[in-house]
């Protein structure tokens, strides 16, 4: 349960972008994820974000200012609709504080009440702290891409295919 007065998850607005750029922008957040430079990191936003218009993207606010952004990547093709991949991301500053277990368990009873979902799948990579909430959710591990990202330093890290059944 997230200890933080004025904390509140809403449905993402299109300006909620510029947070989530910010936090991609730093280096210790950006080793999570495949992008490495701006134009990376804007195309990215822009195709997490075009999901707000379907009500697929959810913020999490302290104040009334993005602390964390989680989306669906909407399935287009009928026999693929069952399912969903996501990502999530929380500002370094509210991590450890019940944020992303918060934004979580919205994203799972939004997945089954909303979209009526059956399955939900992430990519982690290797080493990242929130492997462990995943599992604290019940998503398990069924899949390893070895060496499937190459950071910018030359160090290869292996990405972690799990699953939630809903």
């Amino acid at each position: 349960m997230v200890q933080i007065e004025n904390f509140k998850i809403r449905f993402a607005e299109n300006s909620d972008g510029k947070y989530l750029t910010k936090w991609l922008d730093d280096k210790e957040v950006l080793k999570w994820f495949p992008m490495c430079n701006k134009f990376e990191i804007d195309d990215a936003v822009k195709i997490w974000m075009s999901y707000a218009q379907f009500r697929a993207v959810i913020t999490a606010t302290v104040d009334n200012v993005p602390c964390g952004i989680a989306n669906f990547y909407l399935q287009s093709f009928l026999k693929l609709k069952h399912q969903s991949l996501f990502a999530i991301i929380v500002d370094p500053k509210f991590r450890g504080k019940g944020v992303g277990s918060a934004i979580l368990k919205e994203l799972i009873k939004l997945a089954k009440e909303r979209f009526k979902l059956e399955i939900l799948h992430l990519e982690v990579y290797e080493g990242n702290p929130a492997y462990n909430l995943y599992e604290r959710f019940g998503f398990k591990q069924y899949g390893v891409h070895k060496k499937f990202l190459k950071d910018l330093d030359g160090k290869y890290y292996d990405k972690y295919l799990m699953q939630k059944i809903l």
